[in-house]
């Protein structure tokens, strides 16, 4: 099978239709259709339509539930969504929107996500966050993915961490990272294709150097730059975690399958901030002479985090998604399977 080349609209309503078809709301499927479908255009391929399958899986098992009552509750500064299992696309977009409306008479709010599913990129959201003129930090904890060498087994979520500013003139400045050396979903997309690993990724179920995808999921993953990435996840344990009112590893009703995507029940903590209510009057000019300035003493190829996946999502609005062979016949299955044809076929 040769590659695909879709119209996003297209792909977005096929994505949306296969949700609704697993039990989720039309407004919950266009939600988590969105994301996923903005996530792919921007290239981060891991976490966009190729996670379809795996959240459909958690749907079905009841892992996570397809019509949630969510709750919203407001407090000085704080947001909590009680999200009663949801997709973490649609908890997470209701937080955003929520805490944006918080931040009209505010100058920052804490945005709690309480018992959703995996969020998937999480530099969409501090990104819609940049899109209306707010700083964005996302913290999301994990299950136990991360370990150093000789540990009996993983000992820490990779707990990803993303930040997006606004900048004057420019696509938002937007980072988005795992705390491990490589996010969990290059492993699983290796261990599909059956692709060996860059050393220094991973340890096998005994706490051993791997290359071995396979080994890799059943052990665990490595900390980016040893301890340092080790620190930044346990920052996020705390925030992601204990600030946001997660429970304890231990009372953790769901954990992550070696071969499945992050587990359901998982927490969030998401901190906006208005520069225009934090005193910071030169907020905006000191964000657009620095980002000169960076970019100029970096020549013409410089470009700052986020530049080149606005550049990619403006090519697949223009030109459509291009859907790779192996990626193609994971959404045939799945468009089988719920009885919607795919926009290719």
């Amino acid at each position: 099978m040769s590659a695909k080349r879709i119209a996003t609209k297209d792909t977005q309503e096929w994505t949306a239709a296969v949700l609704r078809n697993a039990g989720l709301t039309a407004e919950h499927a266009q939600t988590t259709s969105s994301v996923l479908v903005r996530t792919e255009m921007r290239g981060f391929v891991t976490h966009g339509l190729t996670r379809l399958a795996s959240y459909l899986e958690k749907i079905r098992t009841t892992e996570v539930n397809p019509i949630p009552q969510i709750q919203i509750h407001h407090a000085p500064g704080v947001c909590t969504i009680q999200a009663d299992g949801a997709l973490g696309q649609i908890a997470a977009t209701l937080a955003i929107e929520s805490g944006l409306q918080a931040l009209e008479n505010s100058a920052s709010v804490i945005c709690r996500v309480q018992n959703c599913g995996h969020l998937g990129a999480l530099g969409h959201y501090a990104l819609l966050a940049a899109e209306h003129g707010m700083l964005g930090l996302v913290f999301q904890r994990t299950p136990p993915l991360m370990a150093l060498p000789g540990y009996a087994g993983a000992a820490i979520g990779n707990n990803p961490i993303a930040f997006a500013c606004p900048i004057p003139d420019r696509p938002p400045l937007v980072f988005d990272m795992a705390c491990s050396v490589a996010a969990r979903g290059h492993v699983l997309l290796a261990a599909r294709e059956g692709r060996a690993l860059p050393e220094g990724w991973a340890l096998d179920i005994g706490g051993h150097p791997t290359c071995d995808s396979d080994a890799a999921l059943e052990g665990s993953l490595l900390p980016m730059a040893g301890h340092k990435g080790l620190g930044l996840a346990m920052m996020a344990e705390c925030l992601a975690g204990a600030l946001a009112g997660g429970e304890p590893e231990s009372r953790q009703k769901f954990q992550t399958a070696p071969r499945s995507g992050a587990a359901g029940s998982q927490t969030t903590l998401i901190w906006l901030v208005n520069p225009t209510h934090s005193g910071a009057d030169n907020f905006a000019a000191y964000m657009q002479e620095w980002a000169h300035g960076f970019l100029h003493r970096g020549g013409p190829e410089a470009r700052l985090p986020g530049e080149r996946a606005a550049q990619r999502e403006k090519q697949a609005r223009l030109e459509g998604l291009v859907i790779t062979p192996s990626l193609a016949n994971e959404l045939e299955a799945i468009g089988q399977q719920a009885q919607q044809a795919v926009p290719w076929s």
